[in-house]
């Protein structure tokens, strides 16, 4: 059974959201000050990659919730740096209810945010933390679960089973795997106009050399010879990058898609997988929900988040201050030092770097700022996401209409990707509207393995807060949690198609994008879904369930 929704205290969310900063959240390299995409700046082990989560296939043994946390493998693949901490904060709950009365306007997403907040503040979230000692062996805290808080020491690189107080097994993997993200990220930048994945530029350039003030698309356009892909230089953006050119334009607006001879356009994904051969290090866990929440029969969903914190001691990344501001209060509650734990004691010692929870969120809805790694704390934001979402609306949009699809988002029937960024949320809104209030179709009833009464999420829950909901009543496929298997990042584009009637008069889903008879009959070259289908390894089908390093 779910809770319902409180609309409560509308004003001053309100006022909170509308008077927010413009700052974003973060992506696969993120945030800015550890972000290896810019020239000048080394991977760093604080980078957080993905976070997955869902329900165990396994129920023979009761019902376990599985979470994996990937980061940047610094020093190398199966080594951590003892100077960094990981945490995988846990917080389970009920299944929010939406409003009957479907009201669908700015106040409801910003009333739902403040509903969240509401339901946050009076809770502390458990975790798992977790670093290493200088002969890698994990230090592993369990923190805040019904059956008190301990600490067993591990090894790495190998499967560990602990015993918890209360006698249940506790499946934990700390050490190096395969990247699990299959995606064509250069396209996907392609597609934003980042420089940064193209072209030698640092940290310190002007900021104006990150996204180019030239229209999102998904199709390439007339005259972008700085983004469009050149024969000359195939790998661009692929592991060779080039000094900026003089050349080229810094700004575009109102050019048309650029067609061959046969009429077609030019997709700019390739649908390759640019993260294959790769490893990560991770964090993983198989926890019995009896363990997580004294409550299993109430609380059905499961949020979840990570974060990387590095020693103050340590001098690393100094972009970042040591004493941080702005965070909310309700995420890090703050006692008297007398009533501190050790837990707590120990984290002053640490600053918060990156946070990871709802994928590809912080690629495609930031811009990355340092400040901004808010993780469950992204409420505040709220604002800012309908005006980012709006933005690529504005490019995406019109060439998925090109396309032959039906787009959700209001675009004035351009021909043309329009580079556009409105300066206030009610301007943005009414354009992303049926964005944010449509149900995302699913494209079987496989996520609903019981068929229960599980409404079908809009846009505007899947994004705030940013955490993984896993709803243990679903099979765990994204915005549910997100499984291994998932294409997340094509899942995300298909926000921006009609789900009523974008696909010849007929329903869309997360899926359509990834079926590749729709690309067969598109004007496109070439023909390929925009990210790859699968992992470049077959995942485990037991712990720890992320494919064995390369």
């Amino acid at each position: 059974m779910g809770v319902p929704i409180r609309a409560s205290r509308l004003a001053a969310v309100v006022t909170l959201a509308l008077a927010g900063s413009a700052a974003f959240a973060a992506d696969h390299n993120d945030p800015n000050a550890i972000n290896s995409i810019f020239s000048d700046i080394p991977v760093s082990p604080a980078d957080l990659y993905d976070f997955f989560g869902f329900p165990a296939d396994d129920r023979s043994q009761g019902e376990k919730v599985v979470m994996a946390l990937t980061f940047a493998s610094v020093p190398k693949t199966g080594v951590l740096d003892p100077d960094l901490l990981y945490r995988i904060r846990i917080h389970p709950e009920a299944r929010l209810v939406r409003p009957s009365k479907e009201d669908w306007s700015l106040d409801t997403v910003l009333a739902y945010a403040g509903a969240l907040k509401d339901r946050y503040l009076d809770s502390r979230t458990a975790e798992v933390r977790v670093r290493v000692d200088a002969r890698q062996q994990a230090k592993v805290d369990f923190i805040g679960f019904p059956s008190g808080s301990f600490t067993k020491i591990i090894p790495t690189n190998t499967p560990v089973s602990v015993q918890a107080p209360d006698g249940q097994a506790l499946q934990v993997f700390v050490g190096g795997r395969d990247d699990a993200f299959f995606n064509d990220l250069p396209g996907f930048f392609r597609s934003i106009n980042y420089g940064p994945q193209f072209y030698l530029i640092p940290l310190g350039a002007d900021p104006d050399l990150r996204e180019f003030a030239i229209p999102k698309t998904l199709l390439e356009l007339e005259g972008n010879t700085l983004f469009n892909f050149d024969p000359a230089h195939p790998r661009l953006g692929e592991g060779e990058k080039l000094p900026l050119p003089d050349s080229g334009p810094r700004e575009l607006q109102g050019v048309p898609y650029r067609k061959d001879a046969n009429g077609n356009y030019r997709f700019v994904y390739s649908g390759r997988d640019a993260q294959a051969g790769r490893n990560v290090n991770a964090i993983i866990l198989e926890l019995p929900l009896g363990y997580v929440t004294d409550a299993p029969d109430k609380n059905r969903v499961v949020s979840a988040w990570g974060e990387s914190w590095v020693l103050k001691a340590a001098n690393k990344v100094e972009t970042i201050p040591d004493e941080q501001k702005g965070f909310g209060p309700w995420l890090e509650k703050r006692l008297p030092q007398g009533e501190r734990s050790e837990f707590e004691r120990e984290l002053e010692r640490y600053k918060r770097v990156d946070t990871d929870g709802v994928p590809f969120e912080d690629a495609a809805l930031s811009e990355r700022e340092d400040s901004r790694q808010l993780g469950a704390d992204n409420l505040s934001l709220a604002r800012r996401f309908v005006i980012r979402f709006a933005h690529l609306g504005w490019g995406f949009g019109p060439s998925i209409d090109a396309l032959g699809l039906r787009t959700c988002f209001d675009h004035d029937h351009s021909p043309v990707s329009i580079h556009r960024y409105d300066r206030l949320a009610i301007e943005a809104f009414p354009r992303a509207k049926t964005c944010f209030f449509q149900e995302v179709n699913m494209p079987d009833a496989s996520w609903n393995p019981r068929g229960l009464p599980i409404p079908l999420k809009r846009t505007f829950e899947i994004f705030i807060p940013n955490v993984s909901g896993i709803d243990m009543d679903t099979n765990g496929s994204w915005p549910y949690g997100r499984r291994l298997e998932d294409q997340v990042a094509t899942r995300f584009l298909s926000l921006f198609l009609d789900m009523k009637t974008g696909c010849g008069g007929k329903p869309c889903n997360v899926e359509t994008l990834s079926q590749q008879a729709l690309w067969d009959g598109a004007p496109i070259e070439p023909k390929t879904p925009p990210n790859p289908l699968h992992n470049d390894k077959p995942f485990l089908k037991q712990f720890p369930y992320l494919a064995d390093p390369w």
